[in-house]
């Protein structure tokens, strides 16, 4: 194993992050991309809505053709790239995690279920003597 690469890829990641850019819609291209996927959804709207008098299958599929329409649009922006990149970033990340057994994740379980038992005996052991402690003692409310 290479560790001077891994630490010089480390730092480079460290880098990146310690540096953020704020990247925006940068091409005209993009930009009216964009806007048709806003004037499709928009659309999308206004003619289920038009379409009032009609069939509701009709309406529905006229809605869902629409933002169909508008989803494919995005992706072929420049954002929606993006965005696909980070789903598949994404799915390698999560991949490389190192998920525990079924006995480990049974056993976890059981102590958070042992201490939420715990502490609501606890919480309710408090309150009872609370209770006891203002209204039988201090205030002499006895029931």
């Amino acid at each position: 194993m290479n560790h001077g690469a891994l630490i010089a890829g480390f730092r480079g990641e460290l880098n990146d992050m310690a540096n953020p850019t704020i990247e925006t819609v940068s091409t005209g291209a993009d930009k009216v991309k964009l806007a048709g996927v806003v004037l499709l959804v928009v659309g999308a709207v206004v003619v289920f809505y038009a379409l009032g008098k009609q069939d509701l299958w009709l309406r529905v599929v006229a809605l869902l053709a629409l933002i169909a329409a508008a989803v494919a649009v995005f992706f072929t922006s420049e954002s929606g790239k993006e965005l696909m990149a980070y789903g598949r970033d994404s799915i390698k990340e999560v991949r490389k995690v190192v998920w525990p057994t079924r006995q480990e994740a049974m056993q976890m379980t059981g102590y958070v279920f042992a201490f939420v038992v715990v502490m609501a005996l606890f919480l309710w052991l408090t309150d009872k003597t609370l209770e006891w402690v203002f209204y039988d003692l201090l205030l002499g409310w006895k029931r």
